[in-house]
């Protein structure tokens, strides 16, 4: 008699960036549904990561943001000499690939059998342009679309406006939105039941507490008597427009300051800025009164820091008019998770998730609207946005397991054996 044991079926998954913290969700989340998996690909930082095994990460090199150049050379080299790219691939079931270039690497190595999917998250602006570099770009990507097996987004809008409208791919297009997994539904759930303990205090009677620690600073006696507004900025941090706009909004002069007390906005902003856009992100935001850079975080710092705030800024300007117009970011559905209160662009994918929902706080000129609208928007009325937060349903914004599981079936070739 000869003893069979089953393997978990192996995924390799080719990242444009090892290090992001994205690309690490969604390799554990293969890994909790009982696959095997090998990541390869790109890093940004000096070092990869520990994964585990040696074997687990294989480090295809050293790029940079915004050096598309450079970026290309790396990919051509690895298209040339397909080793390390070989080395990640060889009898994996699936082939995962996360943005174009990974997929142009996937499909060098591909061997007959090996199911490939397209995990396209963004849309560079490269892609959306009407010059020659861009028309090659995405004759590259259509080409490379009939070979794929299915394409996952993160936003309606980018299958909608950009797969469909633009590339005329009618083909398989997965919707994976960038929700909390449900591990974190039970840290949710503690909060809730503190707050029943002891209801969060408004806006309003927070303001003694935070008039005290400007006091502390010197801010003086009547800062002491004014509400504070707080806003979070959280995650990668790369749009220079949310900077400069954040700032004015935080320094404005509220039409009728009389109306609100003296109020103030203030903002709270953590994360990882990008150095091609910020070179020097800590002094901007230092120069810059009523902001506050607390710098990078670990996933397990998030509850401290949105227990800071009492709206999340879900706008991004980086791609306006494109990639910015289609998103739903991750901050979206983190900050809801932690009941944050949005701020979004109405006219956006963003905003039209929001509204579906009834809830968060939609404007259409940030700068003219929010400074009245978040001093006047205190006690039971900024409650009433809370609560609307708080009423969401799990699968609105948690990867559930069952959602879990249909992802797994349809990225595997499973949905529909």
């Amino acid at each position: 008699m000869r003893l069979e044991q089953c393997s978990p079926a192996t995924v390799a998954y080719l990242g444009h960036d090892v290090n992001d913290a994205a690309v690490r969700r969604r390799v554990a989340m293969f890994r909790e549904e009982g696959l095997a998996v090998r990541l390869g690909g790109f890093r940004r930082g000096d070092a990869v990561p520990p994964g585990g095994s040696p074997d687990e990460i294989v480090d295809f090199g050293k790029t940079a943001d915004a050096r598309l150049v450079q970026r290309a050379l790396r990919v051509l080299g690895n298209v040339l000499a397909p080793r390390l790219v070989q080395r990640t691939c060889d009898g994996a079931r699936v082939l995962v690939a996360r943005n174009l270039e990974m997929l142009v690497l996937a499909w060098r190595v591909r061997r007959r059998g090996q199911r490939l999917v397209y995990e396209c998250l963004d849309i560079h602006r490269l892609m959306l342009g009407s010059g020659c570099k861009s028309r090659l770009m995405r004759w590259i990507e259509r080409k490379l679309l009939r070979r794929a097996d299915l394409v996952l987004v993160s936003s309606p809008a980018f299958a909608r406006e950009y797969f469909s409208a633009r590339q005329g791919h009618d083909q398989a297009v997965l919707l994976v939105e960038n929700k909390v997994p449900i591990s974190q539904r039970a840290a949710r759930r503690d909060e809730e039941t503190r707050a029943e303990a002891e209801p969060r205090a408004s806006t309003d009677t927070r303001a003694d507490t935070r008039a005290d620690t400007r006091a502390e600073t010197g801010a003086g006696a009547d800062a002491q008597a004014s509400p504070r507004v707080v806003i979070g900025w959280f995650g990668m941090l790369r749009c220079r427009r949310t900077l400069a706009e954040l700032a004015r909004i935080a320094r404005a002069d509220v039409p009728d300051p009389a109306a609100v007390s003296g109020a103030r906005v203030e903002v709270l902003i953590a994360g990882i800025p990008s150095q091609a856009e910020f070179p020097d992100f800590a002094e901007q935001v230092g120069a810059c009164p009523g902001l506050r850079y607390l710098g990078p975080y670990t996933p397990a710092q998030l509850p401290e820091l949105y227990a800071e705030v009492d709206y999340i800024w879900a706008i991004d300007y980086f791609e306006e008019g494109l990639n910015s117009e289609w998103l739903l970011p991750n901050r979206l559905y983190e900050g809801l998770a932690h009941g944050a209160v949005p701020i979004a662009l109405r006219r956006v994918e963003t905003g039209r998730w929001l509204a579906r929902h009834g809830v968060g706080l939609l404007v259409d000129a940030p700068e003219a609207e929010l400074p009245q609208c978040l001093l006047e928007a205190t006690g039971t009325r900024f409650e009433a946005w809370r609560r609307a937060v708080a009423a969401l349903p799990t699968e609105a914004l948690f990867q559930t397991e069952r959602e879990r599981k249909a992802i797994v079936a349809h990225v595997m070739g499973a949905a529909h054996d």
